[in-house]
């Protein structure tokens, strides 16, 4: 999948029932037009966090906080100093976003 473009890891990452990790903010652009349910998708955005250890070591601390909220549906996003998560379909005004600080 990596010369696969954006919209066939999407469609993949749906009917494989996985979760896309990525530092590419696109992802998020999409669910959001498509307005999906899945896949769900984590996105680390700037600063220290774009290290791959530093996002495996972030991953593995935070994922039982974010597990039930992937295996639903959601888009979690890791910042410098906190994560924000939110329930799938984007758009959907009774899908509140949730935070936590790292």
């Amino acid at each position: 999948m990596q010369a696969a473009d954006d919209l066939e890891v999407f469609r993949r990452a749906a009917e494989d029932e996985r979760t896309i990790v990525s530092a590419d903010t696109d992802f998020g652009a999409l669910l959001a037009l498509t307005r999906a349910s899945k896949p769900s998708v984590v996105i680390f955005r700037r600063g220290a966090n774009r290290r791959p250890a530093r996002q495996v070591d972030l991953l593995l601390k935070n994922a039982a906080a974010i597990e039930a909220a992937l295996r639903e549906g959601a888009i979690v996003v890791f910042e410098d100093t906190r994560i924000r998560v939110r329930q799938l379909p984007i758009g959907d005004s009774t899908t509140p976003e949730t935070g936590h600080s790292l």
